[in-house]
């Protein structure tokens, strides 16, 4: 019953479910009221580094484009009005190369969703976590290979990175950030920070998820959550607000696909 009401739940999400994209709107006004400064997560990260914090109210508003350019798209037109900005983090299959540089235009920013232990397993159809841990430093060649490759086209440098989570790593048992847990590299390559690094999640009073929200988003309860607290992180994913028919059946069938061939 469990297994039959999460696909009923995945039908209504990603083809039936009205946009709540005017949710999204009424959460950053009602936060803008409340006085919190909206900061990018490569800006907070430095200002934590540099004890250059204040004694104000933050909120780093992230957003992991898993899929569906176009509803990112209609969050940064949202953002715009109140002067707001935001982190993006782009996979490799949804790289929108002039949505980025108009978002670093802006002052919001672009980075990279990585994903090359995953992928590595997929492509090379390695079901054992051992193996993907002795193959490592080919993983870690890829990552650069790909990180220079957007920097390269971006003309910038990418100090923050977001690892993104595959139904490959849950299989594994291994997450994408396994790459990043060489100190040399991050130095090497000017990484600053992993969306997921201990001390920067450490240093949020709370960090949410629209995974976290079910269906049905209530702007009220995640007001309610945010009482007292100084510093928020909230990640949210294009899925989750706006329902995609063309986008969502794409990624269905790509994720049926990648789990038989895999």
């Amino acid at each position: 019953m469990g297994k039959l009401k999460t696909i009923k739940n995945r039908i209504y999400s990603d083809y039936l479910m009205s946009s709540k994209l005017d949710k999204y709107e009424k959460i950053l006004q009602k936060t803008i009221e409340r006085e919190y400064q909206y900061i990018t997560l490569r800006d907070y990260n430095y200002k934590l580094k540099n004890n250059l914090l204040e004694n104000g109210r933050y909120f780093i508003n992230r957003h992991d484009i898993d899929t569906d350019v176009s509803t990112a798209k209609k969050f940064f037109e949202i953002e715009k009005k109140y002067n707001i900005k935001a982190t993006y983090y782009f996979r490799l299959s949804t790289l929108d190369f002039n949505f980025m540089k108009e978002l670093e235009e802006y002052g919001s920013e672009a980075s990279y969703h990585f994903e090359e232990i995953a992928q590595y397993a997929k492509d090379y159809h390695i079901k054992n976590r051992d193996e993907i841990i002795n193959r490592l430093d080919d993983i870690k060649k890829k990552f650069i290979e790909n990180l220079k490759k957007i920097e390269n086209k971006l003309n910038i440098k990418l100090k923050t990175v977001c690892s993104h989570g595959d139904f490959v790593n849950r299989k594994l048992n291994i997450i994408n950030n396994e790459i990043l847990k060489d100190d040399k590299l991050r130095e090497r390559l000017g990484i600053e920070c992993e969306a997921y690094d201990k001390d920067i999640m450490e240093s949020f009073d709370i960090y949410i998820s629209d995974g976290n929200f079910g269906l049905d988003i209530k702007v009220e309860d995640i007001l309610d959550k945010l009482e007292n607290k100084k510093v928020v992180c909230m990640l949210s994913h294009p899925r989750q607000w706006r329902a995609n028919i063309y986008a969502n059946s794409i990624e269905n069938l790509k994720r049926f696909y990648e789990g038989i061939v895999w």
